[in-house]
């Protein structure tokens, strides 16, 4: 008669307390790695989606096969114009997900500062 309740209550309550202590290191390692690489492939896709270095590698490359004069400077001014949009897209999405790496961060700090201000009051 090992298995009864109070031997299960109490591996329950170990294992319990043991998550409990195992979660702020879980949480600034392997859970901030595992963001850390969501957002560098969230971000990679969205350059890729928009085509950034491609548009920055083939920015004097006359568009339609335009080799005139004409056609370069109006291939030139029109990839320079996408190229500022699409690189001030990138730039929103990056601040953006810096933000989500900052809120990441700073999560377990502000609870444990509201638990502790709560138990004060």
């Amino acid at each position: 008669m090992t298995e009864n309740f109070l031997s299960y209550g109490g591996k329950i309550i170990a294992q319990l307390l043991g998550e409990i202590l195992y979660f702020p290191l879980w949480w600034y390692s392997v859970g901030f790695g595992r963001l850390l690489k969501n957002t560098w492939h969230f971000w990679h896709g969205q350059e890729e989606s928009l085509g950034f270095w491609v548009w920055l590698k083939n920015i004097f490359v006359p568009m339609y096969g335009q080799y005139d004069m004409a056609g370069r400077v109006i291939s030139f001014f029109v990839r320079l114009v996408q190229i500022i949009g699409r690189g001030f897209v990138l730039l929103i999405w990056l601040i953006l997900l810096l933000v989500l790496i900052a809120i990441w961060l700073i999560i377990p700090p502000l609870l444990l500062l509201a638990l502790v201000f709560q138990l004060w009051r």
